[in-house]
C-alpha cells in the first residue's frame, strides 16, 4: 500500500513541490528540477549552513515564520515549516475542547493562506511525534488531524504534507496507513537506531512502501546512552560524538534507497536538551563543533580549512564518566582534560558546574554553581563540590582561534550535607 503522495510526473507546471515516482524512485521536485533535502533541523545561523553546502532547514512551530522564510530565501534555502500539534493522548484536554481545536484550525488555516506562496517554503510538517494510536477512543484525534491535513491540501496544494515520528515504528506506519490516508511523505526523528532503519524499511515494504524524510538525525540520544548508577546519561566528547556522525552518515544513512528524498542533521544550532551540549552543532555564540566541519566534508567534499580540537577525555579525580563519581560537599576536586594532538597554541579553556537538568522539555539552563576552579583558563583545574547533596555536572569548552570549539563533561553526585 502507498499513503496518497500525489506522485505526478516530473512535468507539473501547475505545483511549485511534489513528489514524483519514476522507473522505481521517488523525487521531490521543487520549481521543475529535482531537489534532495541536505540540511540542518533548526533556524538559526542560515548564512553558515548555505556556506558548508546545506540547502534546507526545519522549523517545529510557526512562531516568528515569516522573518524565517525570509531569511531563509535570502540565503536561498528552503524551508519545512512545522506545525505544532499536541500529542494524541491529549483526548480531554484537547481533542475534546471544541473550543481549542476550531481555535487551532483557523490559526493553521490562516498560517497556510499567509506563507503558501513563499518562494522559501518546501513542505508542511503537521505534528512532531504526535503518535498515532489504534483504540478507538482516539477518533476524536483523527478527525482533528485529518481536518487539517484536509485543510492544508486544500489551501495549498503547492506543497506536500508530512508527519514525523521517533524511530521506524510499526505501529505508527501502520495506523497511518489506516487512519491518515492524506499524508504525503512520512518522515522519521532517528538517532543511534538509524542503523536499523535500512532493515526496517525493508522488512515492512509490503506494509508501506512510499516516499520518506529523515528530519531529525545525528548521534545517539540521551535515551540510547548508558547511564550513572544515579540514572542520568552519560555524554561523549565532541570528538566522539563526530565520529558516530561520520559513521552514521557513511554507513547507515539510507541515501541510495529508492524511496529517501532527503536528511536533516539535529541540531543546527545551540540547544538545552538535557545538557546544553548534546545536540548542539554550534554553541550559544556560533562556534563549531567538529560535527559542523564534517558535515562539511561529507556534503561538499571538501573539508574546512580548521578543525575543531579533538580531545582524548575528561577525567574528574582521575576517573572516567562510568566510573559513577561520588563527591563529599565543599570538598576539593581535580578535572583534566586531553587533547589527541599536543596542546596547540591560542586554545581557550572555559569550565563551569551546572545542576543536572531533569526537565527535557526546558529551554532554560541549568543553574550555575561557584565552583573556585582554579586556574580558570587550564586543561587541568581543582574546584570545589556544590554544598548541597545531588547530581550535578562539570563541564569543559576549548575554543580554538578559528571559531571552532571542542566539549565534554561528567555527571558527578554530592553525597551528604
Amino acid at each position: 500500500m502507498l499513503l496518497f503522495c500525489n506522485c505526478n510526473k516530473a512535468a507539473d507546471p501547475f505545483r511549485k513541490v511534489w513528489v514524483a515516482r519514476e522507473n522505481g524512485k521517488y523525487i521531490l521536485y521543487r520549481n521543475g528540477a529535482p531537489f534532495v533535502v541536505r540540511g540542518g533541523s533548526g533556524f538559526t545561523h542560515m548564512a553558515r549552513l548555505k556556506a558548508i553546502g546545506g540547502n534546507t532547514i526545519r522549523t517545529w512551530d510557526t512562531v516568528g515564520l515569516g522573518a524565517i522564510l525570509d531569511e531563509a530565501a535570502a540565503n536561498n534555502l528552503a524551508v519545512i515549516a512545522g506545525f505544532y500539534v499536541p500529542e494524541s493522548k491529549y483526548l480531554d484536554y484537547f481533542y475534546r475542547n471544541k473550543e481549542k481545536v476550531d481555535s487551532q484550525y483557523a490559526a493553521f488555516r490562516e498560517t497556510v493562506r499567509r506563507y503558501r506562496s513563499h518562494p522559501a517554503l518546501l513542505m508542511w510538517c503537521l505534528g512532531n511525534e504526535v503518535d498515532f494510536p489504534f483504540k478507538a477512543r482516539y477518533n476524536k484525534f483523527y478527525d482533528v488531524y485529518n481536518g487539517l491535513l484536509d485543510m492544508i491540501h486544500t489551501e495549498d496544494p503547492d506543497h506536500p504534507v508530512t508527519t514525523t515520528m521517533v524511530n521506524y515504528q510499526f505501529r505508527n506506519v501502520m495506523n497511518i496507513q489506516l487512519k491518515v490516508p492524506g499524508l504525503d511523505i512520512l518522515s522519521f526523528n532517528v538517532f543511534g537506531d538509524l542503523k536499523n532503519l535500512q532493515r526496517n524499511l525493508a522488512s515492512f515494504n509490503w506494509l508501506w512502501n512510499g516516499p520518506f524524510l529523515i528530519t531529525e538525525w545525528g548521534i545517539f540520544s540521551p535515551q540510547e546512552s548508558k547511564r550513572t548508577a544515579w540514572g542520568v546519561p552519560i555524554e561523549q566528547t565532541s570528538t566522539v560524538k563526530a565520529w558516530f556522525y561520520r559513521d552514521f552518515y557513511t554507513s547507515h544513512l539510507p541515501v541510495n534507497n529508492p524511496r529517501f528524498l532527503g536528511a536533516l542533521t539535529f541540531y543546527w544550532g545551540f540547544k538545552e536538551e538535557v545538557t546544553p551540549t548534546w545536540y548542539s552543532v554550534l554553541d550559544e555564540n556560533g562556534a563549531a563543533t567538529e560535527i559542523a566541519g564534517d558535515m562539511q566534508t561529507l556534503w561538499t567534499g571538501t573539508a574546512p580549512r580548521h578543525r575543531a580540537p579533538a580531545l582524548e577525555e575528561m577525567l574528574v579525580n582521575g576517573k572516567k564518566a562510568a566510573d559513577n563519581i561520588l563527591m563529599q560537599p565543599g570538598v576539593l576536586q581535580t578535572a583534566e582534560i586531553k587533547l589527541k594532538m599536543p596542546v596547540a597554541k591560542g586554545l581557550r579553556v572555559v569550565w563551569k558546574v551546572l545542576d543536572e537538568d531533569f526537565d527535557p522539555h526546558s529551554n532554560d539552563l541549568p543553574v550555575e554553581r561557584n565552583a573556585d576552579i582554579i586556574p580558570a583558563d587550564s586543561f587541568s583545574v581543582t574546584f570545589r563540590a556544590p554544598t548541597k547533596e545531588g547530581p550535578y555536572r562539570i563541564y569543559s569548552w576549548i575554543y580554538d582561534a578559528c571559531g571552532n570549539v571542542a566539549t565534554a563533561n561528567t555527571p558527578f553526585y554530592v553525597v551528604g550535607q
